[in-house]
């Protein structure tokens, strides 16, 4: 069952809301580098964890936010079952809280959906010193289904998340990976073309020599496809070690950046040197040139980016509209502004 600290972080909340106190919300602190760093007394989640319910019948498991992500995935694993999201970890200690709050999702998420897809509901304590649920625990229920979501994402500036209800899928029965020699044009081109029929494609990436394919189903189908896509068949670790940035690309010395583009976006000319994942959607780039270059060169495509390093540079900037609503929100759901001030930008 594990260890409810809810109590305990109420009083610290309440504690800092008496005295105008900032609060520096981290789990395993497994995405540092992502955010401006944040002034203010800790709030470690990592006491306040377990899981709190699961049923493999009904697809959905509730755990308390400060559960290591490996823990979950070992129960789901023992059922036959997992996180469809794929989200990486970045670090051993890396916690259920801090997926949602960071809302990274892994190789999967073209095919499957988001971390805030499967997001059925929370338990927050808000800036006004309250413990609130919102959302259930089945896909139906819609009461408060928008404050859930919206926490995923949110990098712990709206509120402390203490307890999250995720709906689960079944593993697949077959897994397999393909590598394919061809140029990275040629296999946004081939992506494209195949994207428009019924193959049991689950990730795609292109890592500067070769496409890299996963197929999951049926033994059938992934026995189809396999004949009729050709190529080498290759561990599917690949995917993992992509995920969790340990492949040779992510070693390199310069600055990562994360590119979001749209899926018919091609090849981009851009200094250095670029992977890319989610099938076209999502391009990693390391790169020493300076951040506004790259963000408009980006932002021509259609698309943004974000700096895998600590500080003013790392999230792409709002435009004046976006911001207004951000910091609406942030009014209503934390007045005071004490938690994670500045995380995602100078002005929430």
């Amino acid at each position: 069952m594990g260890t409810d600290l809810s109590q305990q972080l109420l009083g610290q909340v309440n504690q800092a809301l008496r005295q105008g106190t900032a609060l520096r919300i981290q789990g395993g602190n497994s995405k540092a580098m992502l955010g401006r760093p944040v002034a203010g007394e800790l709030v470690d989640t990592r006491g306040h964890r377990g899981i709190v319910s699961y049923d493999p019948t009904e697809l959905v498991l509730t755990a308390r936010a400060g559960t290591p992500l490996r823990e979950i995935e070992a129960t789901l694993r023992e059922a036959g079952q997992m996180l469809p999201c794929e989200p990486p970890h970045l670090g051993p200690e890396a916690t259920l809280g801090g997926m949602v709050a960071a809302g990274l999702s892994g190789p999967r998420r073209p095919w499957a959906g988001a971390v805030r897809d499967y997001v059925l509901g929370t338990r927050l304590i808000t800036g006004h010193g309250k413990h609130l649920r919102f959302g259930g625990e089945v896909m139906k229920n819609v009461a408060g289904y928008d404050v859930s979501r919206l926490m995923t994402g949110s990098f712990g500036c709206l509120g402390l998340l203490t307890e999250v209800s995720l709906k689960v899928l079944p593993r697949p029965r077959q897994c397999l990976g393909l590598r394919l020699e061809m140029d990275a044009r040629q296999a946004l081109a081939r992506l494209a073309e195949w994207g428009q029929q019924p193959l049991p494609i689950s990730a795609a990436s292109h890592d500067g020599e070769a496409l890299h394919l996963r197929l999951e189903g049926g033994e059938g189908s992934v026995r189809s496809a396999r004949e009729r896509l050709g190529g080498e068949v290759v561990d599917p670790r690949y995917w993992s070690d992509l995920r969790e940035q340990r492949l040779a690309f992510f070693s390199a010395p310069a600055t990562l950046w994360r590119l979001s583009l749209p899926i018919t976006c091609g090849v981009l000319e851009l200094p250095g040197q670029q992977l890319i994942d989610w099938g076209g959607a999502q391009r990693w780039l390391k790169s020493e040139a300076p951040a506004a270059n790259l963000r408009a060169l980006v932002a021509e495509a259609g698309g943004h980016a974000t700096a895998y390093a600590p500080g003013d540079d790392s999230s792409a900037p709002l435009d004046p509209m976006t911001l207004r609503y951000h910091q609406a929100l942030k009014r209503q759901l934390d007045p005071q502004g004490i938690f994670n001030p500045g995380r995602l930008y100078a002005h929430l």
